[in-house]
C-alpha cells in the first residue's frame, strides 16, 4: 500500500470526490461516502480481498455503537411532537420570558426540544409562530431565525442522543453519561453567545437599517394559532418535559453512580443497566408512549411506524460515514495526516475544531464532518493530555458553525422561515461560526481545570 506524503495527496482527493459527488451530482450522501470509501481503498492499493470487509466492518461497528439508539431517539421525538409536549414547552417558556426577550424563550425551547427532535422538524414546528411573533413585537425576523437555528444546531452537534456527537464519543470509547453534561454545557454557552448575544445586535442592525419582513399569511398564522390553543388537548409543561429527561437521567445515573459510590457497591450494577445508553432510551420511548397516549389522535404503532421510516436514511448516512473512517484508518492515512499535523505544534483541542471545521464547511454535513475529525485524530487524541471528553466536544463545536449553500440545512432555514440567502447567512452561518468558537473557548477554559474535574481524567 502507498506510504508517506502520498497518502495526504489521496486523502484531498477523496475529499474532493466526496464534495463533487454532494454538490456537483447532488449525490445521495450515502451513496457518495461508500463511492469514496471504494476509491480511497484502490488507490492506496489495499488488497482487493479486504476492501469489501473493511467497508462493510466500518458501517457495521459504526451502527452496532449508535443504531439502537439513533432509532429509539427518533421515536421518543416523534411522541413529544405529535402530542403536543414540543409545543406545550416552548409556549410555556415564551410566556415565561415575555414578548421583549422572546428570542432568547425561542432559542432555549429550541435547544430543549432539538436534543431529541431533529432541526427540520423544529423549524417547520416553530416558524408560523416566529413570523407572527416577529410582527407583534417588532424584532427582526432574522433574529428569530438564528435564535432557533443556532440552539438546534448547537445540540445536534454537541448532545446525545443525536446521531453526530454519540459517534464521536463511541469512536473515542468515552462515557456517555460524562460526556453529555460537558457537552450540554458547552452547548448552552455555545447557544448563548451565537443565538441570543448575536442575535440581540442582528436585531440592532436591522432596526438601524429598516429592514424587516412582511409575510401575506400573517392574519391566517395567527387565527389557525389561537384556534389550535383553544382545541387542542396537550400534556402539561412538567409532564412534558419529563419525557426528555427520564432517559438523560437514567444515563446521568448510570455515569456518575459509580464514581460516587465506586464500582464494588452492590446498586452500581443495577444503574449501570439502567443508565446503558440503549436500555435508558428504550424506558423513554416507552414511558413517551404512555404519556402521549392521551393526547394523540394516531395509534402509537402508527407514531413508531413514522418514526422508523426516518431513522432509515439517518443510519445509513451514519453507517457509511463510518466505513469511509474505517477506509482512513486501515491505509494508515489516519494516522499519516495526525502525524503530520502534530508536527506545526497545534493545540490539540484546536486541532480537533479546525479539521472538522474545514470538512463540514467544504461538503456541508455535520455528521460527516464529525465522523472523518474522530477517525483522523483518534491516536493523537489518545496519546495527548488533554481529556478526551474535551477532545470530543472540540471536534462537535467544529461542526456548528459556517454552514453553507452546500448544506441542506442552510437551504431548510431560508425556505421555513422565508428569509433572503443573505439573511440565513447572516442569521444562521455566520451565527453558527459564533457559537463554535464560543464552545472552543470554552472548552478550553475547561481544560485548565481538567486535573479537578469529575470524570475528564
Amino acid at each position: 500500500m502507498l506510504t508517506g506524503p502520498l497518502l495526504i495527496g489521496v486523502f484531498l482527493l477523496a475529499i474532493g470526490i466526496l464534495l463533487v459527488s454532494i454538490i456537483k451530482f447532488r449525490l445521495n450522501a450515502f451513496i457518495a461516502l461508500l463511492i469514496t470509501s471504494l476509491v480511497t481503498s484502490i488507490l492506496v492499493g489495499m488488497p482487493i480481498g479486504d476492501i469489501a470487509s473493511t467497508i462493510s466492518g466500518g458501517f457495521g461497528s459504526t451502527l452496532s455503537g449508535i443504531g439502537i439508539v439513533t432509532g429509539l431517539g427518533v421515536m421518543l421525538g416523534k411522541f413529544m411532537f405529535e402530542s403536543g409536549a414540543i409545543e406545550t414547552i416552548s409556549n410555556s417558556i415564551l410566556n415565561k420570558f415575555g414578548e421583549k426577550n422572546s428570542p432568547a424563550a425561542i432559542a432555549i425551547s429550541g435547544f430543549l426540544t432539538g436534543i431529541p427532535v431533529f432541526g427540520d422538524v423544529v423549524y417547520i414546528m416553530f416558524a408560523p409562530m416566529l413570523r407572527v411573533l416577529s410582527r407583534k413585537t417588532n424584532i427582526s425576523m432574522v433574529t428569530f431565525a438564528c435564535a432557533i437555528s443556532v440552539a438546534t444546531t448547537c445540540t445536534y452537534s454537541l448532545v446525545i442522543p443525536t446521531p453526530a456527537p454519540l459517534v464521536v464519543s463511541e469512536s473515542l470509547g468515552i462515557d456517555v453519561g460524562i460526556f453529555f453534561v460537558y457537552a450540554i454545557l458547552t452547548a448552552f454557552v455555545a447557544t448563548t453567545t451565537g443565538g441570543i448575544l448575536y442575535g440581540k445586535f442582528l436585531d440592532k442592525q436591522d432596526k438601524k437599517n429598516g429592514h424587516f419582513y412582511t409575510f401575506e399569511d400573517i392574519e391566517e398564522l395567527e387565527d389557525k394559532l389561537e384556534s389550535d390553543k383553544e382545541t387542542k388537548a396537550m400534556p402539561s409543561f412538567m409532564k412534558s418535559l419529563s419525557i426528555l429527561l427520564v432517559p438523560i437521567i437514567l444515563i446521568l445515573l448510570g455515569s456518575f453512580i459509580p464514581l460516587m459510590l465506586g464500582n464494588d457497591n452492590s446498586v452500581v450494577p443495577l444503574f449501570k443497566f439502567l443508565g446503558d445508553k440503549n436500555v435508558a432510551m428504550l424506558i423513554g420511548v416507552i414511558y413517551a408512549a404512555l404519556i402521549s397516549k392521551p393526547y394523540i389522535n394516531r395509534s402509537i404503532s402508527d407514531i413508531m411506524n413514522d418514526a422508523a421510516d426516518q431513522i432509515g436514511l439517518i443510519l445509513l448516512i451514519t453507517g457509511a460515514g463510518g466505513a469511509f473512517g474505517k477506509v482512513l484508518q486501515e491505509t494508515g492515512i489516519a494516522d499519516y495526516i495526525a502525524v503530520s499535523l502534530s508536527q506545526f505544534s497545534i493545540p490539540i483541542l484546536l486541532l480537533c475544531f479546525l479539521i472538522s471545521q474545514i470538512i463540514r464547511c467544504a461538503q456541508g454535513s455535520t455528521t460527516v464532518a464529525l465522523m472523518t475529525t474522530a477517525s483522523i485524530l483518534g491516536g493523537t487524541i489518545v496519546a495527548s493530555s488533554v481529556s478526551p471528553v474535551l477532545c470530543a466536544i472540540a471536534i462537535c463545536a467544529g461542526g456548528i458553525g459556517l454552514s453553507l449553500p452546500n448544506d441542506s440545512g442552510f437551504w431548510a432555514i431560508s425556505r421555513f422561515f422565508k428569509i433572503s440567502v443573505q439573511d440565513t447567512i447572516r442569521g444562521w452561518t455566520v451565527g453558527g461560526f459564533i457559537a463554535g468558537l464560543s464552545a472552543l473557548a470554552f472548552v478550553s477554559i475547561l481544560s485548565l481545570f481538567q486535573n479537578f474535574l469529575p470524570g475528564l481524567m
